[in-house]
């Protein structure tokens, strides 16, 4: 049985390739000793997309010779991710990529050579994250954290506790994400106020300044404290050292699949158990992907960077890093996965491929993006709009073999619809040629999310909802409604501006979207019926 260590993809390098696997073709120990002794490049958040997508670029430049040092991974909070998966098989990730055809591509990814617990407990893994920082060699960190990762504030806008306890504390003490880098930062700033760049590849919007207010929010909170010397914030802010730049990340790596595992294991790679952590993170020495990947990053580096543009990442200016998450997070992608969740969930569906099957939730997908969102569609020139939405389509939401949910998609659904359908209803209002009232699909998919709400599905089942910061008010709204019913709150919803980011009501989609829901709400089977019947008029 094969297991995932140096010793074995070394020693056994024929049966690994016997079992399909690409294995690593570089020096990994001259790799991590260049690494060791100038460091170029950390990365905090440990995860899937990092290790199956992230991590592969970078491998891409080692092998062609671009690049001579490895990324050091780091996690200040999920630590069984480092003593569980990645010490165990030598900081080694064995890559499945899921081909529509059910055709798995496998590979090791060898380019990480360090596994740091950023953690002031863990006096010698911090120690060698101080000695990181304060090497003039470092290039940039960058993070998928997610993005409470960056939030400093509950959802009252006052301070966490965490966050207000390093601000008193100081920079030697952190514990919230964002203070350890602050922290670090200012370690760097000691130094020798050394130039280096920080990268969000996070799946947020306007991710480099989230990052960048929430680093300098803490920098001058210790300012203000006298804890940290006055020109820390002018170091942060000044441009030509310190850079936080935008980007854009998209490709699917969903939690571990069990089929993957077992189909691993009857091609006799073991020691591939799912491991469950104790905050809830589902993770293995695999990392099961979609073959689709975009990187699109703000080319504003300050001590140099890796040469990824060679891996098929793209680099370019800060507007088109913006329309790009525009075209994707408003048109191309993300409204198509908010409907199919909210109607997938309410239709008894445990995959997005099978809802693919599905001709009407497909036609309220294609209507969305083609129909409705094609025409105002943000064009960023170095991605098609149409091409992109095909692959959406046609490619990755059919593809059967990721394992991606309705109900993981509908996580947090009231912070997304404002982006996801309220951009393309405001250029609907703006355009002269079009008008809001002449929407179908996204009122059906804002209609289904209100819908949604009541917990109950289109069989009149209760089911349980994805968690979301408003769902005790959404739901205080719809106390009490029950199938049959004609008369609700729910138009205390949909007039919420902040929700939908426009006064739907006002510019003619209030009323509409109110009349989907009571048709969806008559009865079991009506809001199938109610799609069935707009979507065919």
């Amino acid at each position: 049985m094969l297991l995932l260590t140096r010793e074995s993809i070394q020693s056994c390098a024929e049966a690994w390739k016997d079992a399909d696997v690409e294995l690593p073709q570089f020096d990994y120990e001259q790799v991590a000793e260049n690494t060791r002794v100038r460091p170029e490049w950390i990365h905090f958040g440990a995860g899937n997309i990092f290790r199956g997508f992230i991590a592969n670029a970078h491998q891409k430049l080692l092998e062609l010779g671009k690049a001579d040092t490895g990324i050091i991974a780091a996690t200040s909070s999920d630590y069984e991710l480092i003593d569980k998966i990645y010490k165990p098989h030598d900081h080694l990730t064995l890559l499945v990529l899921m081909n529509a055809s059910g055709e798995l591509t496998k590979k090791v990814i060898s380019s990480i050579t360090e596994a740091i617990m950023a953690n002031k407990n863990r006096a010698q893994d911090y120690c060698r994250l101080v000695e990181i920082f304060e090497n003039p060699s470092l290039q940039m960190a960058s993070f998928t954290i997610t993005e409470k990762g960056y939030t400093l504030t509950d959802s009252n806008g006052m301070y966490l506790d965490i966050v207000k306890n390093d601000m008193e504390q100081g920079p030697e003490q952190p514990s919230h994400s964002m203070s350890v880098i602050a922290s670090l930062a200012y370690r760097r700033y000691l130094k020798g106020q050394y130039p280096m760049t920080f990268v969000s590849m996070d799946n947020c919007s306007h991710n480099g300044d989230m990052l960048k207010n929430s680093v300098i929010t803490i920098a001058k909170a210790w300012a203000a404290k006298g804890v940290v010397e006055e020109g820390f914030v002018a170091y942060l802010e000044d441009e030509s050292r310190i850079t936080f730049p935008l980007s854009m990340i998209d490709k699917i790596t969903p939690r571990p699949s069990e089929e993957v595992r077992n189909a691993l294991q009857e091609q006799g790679i073991g020691g591939m158990d799912i491991l469950i952590t104790s905050r809830n993170a589902h993770t293995a020495p695999f990392v099961n992907a979609e073959v689709s990947e975009y990187l699109v990053i703000e080319d504003k580096f300050t001590n140099g960077r890796p040469l990824l543009e060679e891996a098929g990442i793209i680099f370019t200016d800060r507007e088109t890093v913006n329309r790009v998450e525009t075209m994707k997070v408003t048109t191309c992608l993300n409204p198509l996965h908010t409907a199919l969740a909210v109607t997938g969930c309410l239709l008894g569906y445990k995959q997005i491929s099978d809802e693919m099957q599905d001709q009407t939730l497909r036609t309220l997908a294609e209507w969305i993006g083609y129909k409705e969102g094609l025409p105002v569609v943000v064009d960023p020139i170095i991605l098609r709009p149409q091409q992109f939405l095909d692959e959406v389509l046609q490619e990755r939401f059919a593809n059967p073999f990721i394992p991606d949910t309705p109900q993981r998609i509908a996580t947090d659904t009231s912070q997304k619809v404002g982006i996801r359908y309220g951009e393309t209803i405001k250029s609907y209002v703006q355009r002269e040629d079009l008008h809001p009232a002449e929407l179908t699909a996204i009122p059906l998919a804002i209609a289904a999310w209100c819908r949604y709400l009541i917990g109950v599905d289109d069989e009149g089942n209760s089911f349980e909802r994805s968690p979301d910061p408003l769902i005790e008010s959404l739901q205080a709204h719809l106390q009490g409604v029950t199938l049959g019913d004609s008369t609700s709150n729910v138009h205390r919803i949909l007039d919420n501006e902040k929700i939908f980011g426009v006064p739907l009501y006002e510019i003619g989609l209030g009323s509409k979207i109110e009349s989907y829901f009571y048709e969806m709400l008559k009865g079991p089977g009506a809001v199938r019926r109610t799609l069935e019947k707009h979507l065919n008029e």
